[in-house]
């Protein structure tokens, strides 16, 4: 068990901003004594006399030696992030002077804050519950539109509202069901089954729709994993280099230069797109280019998203259905892209168009067509379901209770197809809230919440 569970009578304190170098620096204190332990080294008006959410200008001293200029920000229980009495230091943003303030509250009582003790305390005093504390870090850590709006909307409680009344209608059933066992020399029926199996089969399609939200939700939040593949000279890295802007991959006419994936994200539409540049997929006999190959066939059978370059000047029809064919038996979705539009004929252009309608002609060298391109790749990712504000599940810890859930919903109506008795019926519904008691903390260990604090930043 981690020791600050046993220590949440004290008064922590942290940096809140970035390490290093800048205009300012926040430091914040939360506990009972967070306004009195900062109002000791502080010069200017009586903080323990202000009123909470006002700010106040002065200086703070470790004794007659003047520290630094600050503006302090005063948040008087409950009315805080944490539900304690929290202030919050603005400091310049020298190391040294964070440092020394640091050291300077701590001598007064305060203690180091853990990752995450701050967000952990808010749960614990009952600002959020579990699943918009986790939407906390992951709002810190979104790096693109959609990642950002899934998680404002869970730290807002969109997806613990649909939780909370998934679970307020089981424990009325259970409720009725337990309530059975203590009259079963009576023989009466508080439950209705038919009513417990509507409400199970209507359960289990919302909880379905959460598990098959994951797909989308893992693409949203970690980034979609985009192989371009293709034979060597395709031009692959020189589309990857188009793509970024940049010269992240080396460029040469020299087939076989890509021996190793290289990979780097780019935003498309709100959305990470992880580009993996590969080795060229050719038969060789060079030991090291064929680890390479090897390596590209695993990145595809594990992409989101493939993208099948070939050279419209070095490829012919028979080569294209082949390929195309072994890109349909990896079950992966990929977009045909024709590149080098300069080195090709009309006709054979022509015939592309006719047999493959949907392919994306470009010239990644002379960077022609590439927004077409984003397009189509955007396309194939499916948001809608996203933005039309639907729930999207993107934490692996909620798609396990989900998927534990969903068998034990399962569970249910087999007991009531099998007509078994009350208490095996109970047994199964009181698995069902555990598990959706899980993902919102109204069911939770000590060792549950110290992993999931512990990936948390300082100071949040």
């Amino acid at each position: 068990m981690s020791s600050h569970f046993s220590r949440i009578g004290d008064t922590i304190v942290a940096l809140a901003t970035p390490q290093g170098v800048g205009a300012i620096a926040v430091i914040r204190l939360s506990g009972k004594e967070a306004i009195q332990i900062t109002n000791r080294v502080f010069f200017g008006k009586n903080l323990e006399e202000q009123a909470s959410h006002t700010i106040h200008f002065g200086t703070l001293r470790d004794g007659d030696r003047v520290i630094d200029e600050v503006l302090v920000s005063v948040f008087i229980s409950p009315r805080s992030f944490t539900k304690e009495n929290v202030v919050e230091i603005s400091t310049h943003g020298s190391s040294y002077i964070i440092n020394q303030v640091l050291r300077l509250l701590i001598r007064q009582g305060a203690r180091p804050a853990e990752p995450g003790e701050f967000t952990q305390r808010a749960f614990l005093n009952g600002q959020f519950d579990l699943a918009q504390a986790e939407a906390v870090a992951d709002l810190i850590h979104s790096d693109s539109e959609a990642s950002h709006q899934a998680a404002l909307h869970q730290m807002r409680g969109g997806f613990s509202q649909e939780i909370r009344e998934l679970r307020e209608k089981l424990i009325h059933f259970a409720s009725m069901i337990e309530l059975e066992l203590d009259f079963t020399e009576e023989d009466v029926e508080f439950a209705s089954r038919d009513d417990l199996r509507v409400l199970v089969e209507k359960l289990l399609r919302v909880v379905e729709n959460l598990i098959s939200s994951f797909d989308l939700g893992n693409v949203i939040k970690n980034g979609v994993p985009t192989v371009i593949a293709g034979k060597p000279n395709a031009g692959k890295s020189t589309l990857l280099n188009a793509l970024l802007n940049e010269e992240r991959a080396i460029v040469s006419d020299i087939a076989g230069t890509t021996r190793d994936s290289i990979e780097d994200e780019i935003n498309i539409g709100g959305v990470m797109f992880r580009f993996i540049d590969t080795a060229g997929l050719r038969e060789t006999t060079d030991t090291v280019e064929a680890m390479g190959v090897n390596r590209t066939r695993e990145k595809m059978k594990s992409a989101s998203l493939i993208l099948y370059l070939f050279d419209l000047g070095d490829t012919d029809m028979v080569e294209i259905n082949r390929d195309v064919n072994k890109l349909e038996n990896i079950g992966v979705p990929f977009i045909k892209v024709a590149n080098k539009l300069d080195k090709s004929n009309n006709q054979f252009i022509s015939e592309l168009k006719e047999k493959y309608p949907d392919t994306i002609f470009i010239s990644a060298g002379k960077k022609e067509n590439l927004d077409v391109l984003k397009e189509k790749v955007l396309e194939l990712v499916n948001l809608d379901k996203f933005r039309t504000g639907n729930t999207v599940v993107t934490n692996i810890r909620h798609f396990d209770s989900l998927t534990r859930t969903r068998q034990s919903l399962l569970d249910v109506l087999t007991g009531l197809d099998e007509e078994v008795t009350n208490d095996f019926v109970a047994m199964d519904i009181r698995r069902s809230l555990h598990y959706l008691g899980e993902i919102t903390g109204e069911i939770t260990t000590d060792d549950l919440l110290a992993n999931i604090f512990s990936k948390f930043c300082i100071g949040k």
